[in-house]
């Protein structure tokens, strides 16, 4: 049995460090795949220079991956933080990342 998910009643568990706007980005990587920050922009997110940002800051705590410079992916615990799974509050900073 498939269950569907009314994603207006989400309620997940950001961190401190997280801007409103992160979930957004995080819901464009997942329906879109892997993603520039001039990527993001286009499809509804924020200007690709607050996404390049963001993007930086979601891949320092492991919620994104770069992938090469400029171009970022979901990782697993990105989708579990969209599924309500992971509080990102208990995450931390990824080593070898800015």
């Amino acid at each position: 049995m498939n269950t569907v998910r009314d994603t207006d009643d989400v309620v997940r568990q950001p961190a401190e460090w997280m801007q409103p706007v992160d979930d957004r980005i995080l819901e464009i990587f997942r329906e879109h795949g892997n993603l520039t920050p001039a990527a993001v922009e286009k499809f509804g997110g924020p200007s690709s220079s607050h996404a390049s940002r963001r993007c930086k800051q979601l891949a320092r705590y492991g919620l994104l991956e770069q992938i090469v410079t400029g171009l970022y992916t979901l990782t697993k615990e990105g989708e579990a933080y969209l599924d309500e799974e992971l509080d990102a509050g208990e995450l931390e900073p990824v080593e070898g990342t800015k």
